[in-house]
Protein backbone atom coordinates (compact mmCIF):
# COMPACT_ATOMS: atom_id res chain seq x y z
CA UNK A 1 0.00 0.00 0.00
CA UNK A 2 1.05 3.46 -0.51
CA UNK A 3 2.48 5.04 2.76
CA UNK A 4 2.96 8.77 1.48
CA UNK A 5 -0.96 9.65 2.46
CA UNK A 6 -1.69 11.39 5.42
CA UNK A 7 -5.05 10.50 7.09
CA UNK A 8 -5.49 13.11 9.57
CA UNK A 9 -4.54 15.51 6.86
CA UNK A 10 -7.79 14.67 5.20
CA UNK A 11 -9.76 14.85 8.35
CA UNK A 12 -10.51 18.38 9.24
CA UNK A 13 -11.37 19.22 5.57
CA UNK A 14 -13.82 16.18 5.53
CA UNK A 15 -15.64 17.41 8.44
CA UNK A 16 -15.92 21.36 7.11
CA UNK A 17 -17.18 19.99 3.85
CA UNK A 18 -19.79 17.90 5.41
CA UNK A 19 -21.08 20.68 7.68
CA UNK A 20 -21.15 22.85 4.50
CA UNK A 21 -23.02 20.97 2.33
CA UNK A 22 -26.64 20.44 2.48
CA UNK A 23 -27.70 17.07 0.73
CA UNK A 24 -31.53 16.32 0.20
CA UNK A 25 -33.28 13.61 1.33
CA UNK A 26 -31.72 10.36 1.27
CA UNK A 27 -33.03 8.91 -1.93
CA UNK A 28 -34.15 5.24 -2.40
CA UNK A 29 -31.40 2.50 -2.58
CA UNK A 30 -32.00 -0.47 -5.07
CA UNK A 31 -31.12 -3.85 -3.50
CA UNK A 32 -29.34 -6.33 -4.86
CA UNK A 33 -30.91 -9.89 -3.46
CA UNK A 34 -27.97 -10.90 -1.67
CA UNK A 35 -27.65 -14.57 -2.95
CA UNK A 36 -24.44 -15.86 -4.03
CA UNK A 37 -23.83 -12.70 -5.92
CA UNK A 38 -24.47 -9.77 -3.27
CA UNK A 39 -22.26 -12.46 -0.53
CA UNK A 40 -19.82 -12.30 -2.72
CA UNK A 41 -19.45 -8.32 -3.45
CA UNK A 42 -19.42 -8.12 0.58
CA UNK A 43 -16.95 -10.61 1.24
CA UNK A 44 -14.44 -8.54 -1.27
CA UNK A 45 -15.74 -5.32 0.54
CA UNK A 46 -14.70 -7.46 4.13
CA UNK A 47 -11.63 -8.26 2.92
CA UNK A 48 -10.54 -4.92 1.25
CA UNK A 49 -11.79 -3.12 4.14
CA UNK A 50 -9.53 -5.12 6.59
CA UNK A 51 -6.79 -4.83 3.66
CA UNK A 52 -6.69 -0.97 3.86
CA UNK A 53 -6.05 -0.96 7.88
CA UNK A 54 -5.44 2.77 9.42
CA UNK A 55 -5.78 4.46 6.00
CA UNK A 56 -9.74 4.03 6.67
CA UNK A 57 -11.74 5.98 9.08
CA UNK A 58 -14.86 4.35 7.97
CA UNK A 59 -15.71 1.08 7.75
CA UNK A 60 -19.30 0.68 7.65
CA UNK A 61 -20.14 1.12 3.97
CA UNK A 62 -17.67 0.68 0.93
CA UNK A 63 -18.16 1.27 -2.71
CA UNK A 64 -17.06 -2.12 -5.09
CA UNK A 65 -16.74 -1.59 -8.60
CA UNK A 66 -16.75 -4.67 -11.05
CA UNK A 67 -15.33 -3.97 -13.75
CA UNK A 68 -15.67 -7.34 -15.45
CA UNK A 69 -19.16 -5.77 -16.28
CA UNK A 70 -19.67 -4.02 -19.64
CA UNK A 71 -20.70 -0.43 -18.97
CA UNK A 72 -24.82 -0.66 -19.55
CA UNK A 73 -25.16 -3.40 -16.55
CA UNK A 74 -25.11 -1.89 -12.83
CA UNK A 75 -21.39 -2.68 -11.66
CA UNK A 76 -20.46 -0.33 -8.42
CA UNK A 77 -22.36 -1.67 -5.96
CA UNK A 78 -22.97 -0.56 -2.43
CA UNK A 79 -21.74 -2.60 -0.33
CA UNK A 80 -23.02 -2.04 3.61
CA UNK A 81 -20.88 -4.12 5.87
CA UNK A 82 -23.52 -3.62 9.42
CA UNK A 83 -26.74 -4.24 7.46
CA UNK A 84 -25.88 -6.95 5.62
CA UNK A 85 -27.25 -5.65 2.08
CA UNK A 86 -26.17 -4.65 -1.15
CA UNK A 87 -27.28 -1.74 -3.61
CA UNK A 88 -26.14 -1.66 -7.44
CA UNK A 89 -25.66 1.55 -9.66
CA UNK A 90 -24.24 2.35 -12.95
CA UNK A 91 -20.73 3.81 -12.73
CA UNK A 92 -18.36 4.72 -16.36
CA UNK A 93 -14.86 3.65 -16.64
CA UNK A 94 -11.72 5.56 -18.76
CA UNK A 95 -11.99 6.07 -22.33
CA UNK A 96 -8.34 5.07 -22.01
CA UNK A 97 -9.29 1.75 -20.70
CA UNK A 98 -12.60 1.59 -23.67
CA UNK A 99 -10.91 3.38 -26.70
CA UNK A 100 -13.39 1.74 -29.00
CA UNK A 101 -16.01 2.75 -26.89
CA UNK A 102 -17.44 -0.29 -26.78
CA UNK A 103 -18.62 -0.55 -23.02
CA UNK A 104 -16.32 -3.24 -21.58
CA UNK A 105 -13.11 -2.33 -19.74
CA UNK A 106 -9.79 -3.73 -21.36
CA UNK A 107 -7.45 -2.54 -19.27
CA UNK A 108 -6.11 -0.54 -16.17
CA UNK A 109 -3.58 1.81 -16.14
CA UNK A 110 -1.97 4.52 -13.38
CA UNK A 111 -0.04 6.38 -15.62
CA UNK A 112 -0.42 10.37 -16.00
CA UNK A 113 -2.25 11.14 -19.42
CA UNK A 114 -3.73 7.49 -19.81
CA UNK A 115 -7.06 8.12 -19.37
CA UNK A 116 -7.39 4.83 -18.14
CA UNK A 117 -9.37 3.80 -14.85
CA UNK A 118 -7.34 2.23 -12.26
CA UNK A 119 -7.66 -0.81 -10.77
CA UNK A 120 -7.27 -1.14 -7.10
CA UNK A 121 -8.46 0.29 -3.12
CA UNK A 122 -9.08 3.87 -2.93
CA UNK A 123 -9.89 5.97 0.73
CA UNK A 124 -12.37 8.64 0.02
CA UNK A 125 -11.65 12.26 1.00
CA UNK A 126 -13.28 15.54 1.06
CA UNK A 127 -16.20 16.90 -0.90
CA UNK A 128 -15.18 19.91 -3.62
CA UNK A 129 -16.41 21.79 -6.33
CA UNK A 130 -14.91 21.04 -9.24
CA UNK A 131 -15.10 21.41 -12.80
CA UNK A 132 -17.47 18.54 -13.02
CA UNK A 133 -19.74 20.33 -9.93
CA UNK A 134 -19.48 18.06 -6.68
CA UNK A 135 -16.98 15.41 -6.80
CA UNK A 136 -15.55 13.11 -4.02
CA UNK A 137 -11.62 13.30 -4.11
CA UNK A 138 -10.06 9.92 -3.51
CA UNK A 139 -6.75 8.54 -2.63
CA UNK A 140 -4.91 5.47 -4.15
CA UNK A 141 -3.78 3.27 -1.73
CA UNK A 142 -2.47 0.53 -3.75
CA UNK A 143 0.73 0.56 -6.63
CA UNK A 144 -1.79 0.37 -9.57
CA UNK A 145 -3.65 3.71 -8.18
CA UNK A 146 -0.58 5.35 -6.56
CA UNK A 147 -1.21 8.26 -8.77
CA UNK A 148 -5.04 9.15 -8.19
CA UNK A 149 -4.84 12.09 -6.47
CA UNK A 150 -2.06 13.40 -9.30
CA UNK A 151 -4.38 12.38 -11.74
CA UNK A 152 -7.55 14.25 -10.04
CA UNK A 153 -9.22 10.58 -10.25
CA UNK A 154 -12.31 11.10 -8.34
CA UNK A 155 -16.13 10.55 -7.93
CA UNK A 156 -18.21 13.11 -9.68
CA UNK A 157 -21.63 13.26 -11.71
CA UNK A 158 -21.87 13.26 -15.32
CA UNK A 159 -25.01 13.53 -17.93
CA UNK A 160 -23.36 10.51 -19.75
CA UNK A 161 -23.74 7.76 -17.14
CA UNK A 162 -27.76 8.05 -17.02
CA UNK A 163 -29.79 5.35 -18.12
CA UNK A 164 -31.08 7.65 -21.07
CA UNK A 165 -27.70 8.09 -22.06
CA UNK A 166 -27.72 3.96 -22.47
CA UNK A 167 -31.31 4.16 -24.13
CA UNK A 168 -29.85 6.01 -27.08
CA UNK A 169 -25.80 4.59 -27.38
CA UNK A 170 -26.19 1.34 -26.17
CA UNK A 171 -23.18 2.00 -23.22
CA UNK A 172 -22.57 4.39 -20.91
CA UNK A 173 -20.31 7.51 -21.81
CA UNK A 174 -16.25 7.32 -20.68
CA UNK A 175 -14.59 9.09 -18.41
CA UNK A 176 -11.60 10.37 -18.08
CA UNK A 177 -10.77 7.42 -15.59
CA UNK A 178 -13.10 9.09 -12.66
CA UNK A 179 -16.47 6.97 -11.22
CA UNK A 180 -18.59 9.32 -12.96
CA UNK A 181 -22.23 8.45 -12.07
CA UNK A 182 -26.37 9.42 -12.77
CA UNK A 183 -26.89 12.61 -10.75
CA UNK A 184 -29.14 11.12 -8.47
CA UNK A 185 -27.22 8.35 -7.89
CA UNK A 186 -23.95 10.56 -6.87
CA UNK A 187 -25.88 12.32 -4.49
CA UNK A 188 -26.81 9.06 -2.87
CA UNK A 189 -22.84 8.30 -2.90
CA UNK A 190 -22.23 11.36 -1.21
CA UNK A 191 -24.05 9.85 1.73
CA UNK A 192 -22.71 6.92 1.80
CA UNK A 193 -19.30 7.14 0.91
CA UNK A 194 -17.62 10.37 1.94
CA UNK A 195 -15.36 10.44 4.49
CA UNK A 196 -12.64 8.44 4.95
CA UNK A 197 -14.12 5.26 2.89
CA UNK A 198 -13.28 2.54 0.69
CA UNK A 199 -13.80 2.08 -3.26
CA UNK A 200 -12.62 -1.12 -4.38
CA UNK A 201 -12.20 -0.96 -8.14
CA UNK A 202 -11.14 -4.25 -10.32
CA UNK A 203 -12.85 -6.64 -12.71
CA UNK A 204 -14.27 -9.36 -10.50
CA UNK A 205 -17.04 -11.00 -12.79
Amino acid sequence: MVRGLNRRSFIASAAAATGALTLPARLAARPMTVDADGARILDVARREVGRAGNFLWRRDIAGIADFGLRSSLPRFHFANLEAGTVSSYLVTHGSGSDPEHDGWLHWFSNEPGSYATSRGAYVTYDWYDGKNGMSIRLGGLDHDNSNALDRAIVMHSAAYATPSFIAEHGVLGRSNGCFAMAPDDFMFALTQLSGGRLIYADKLT
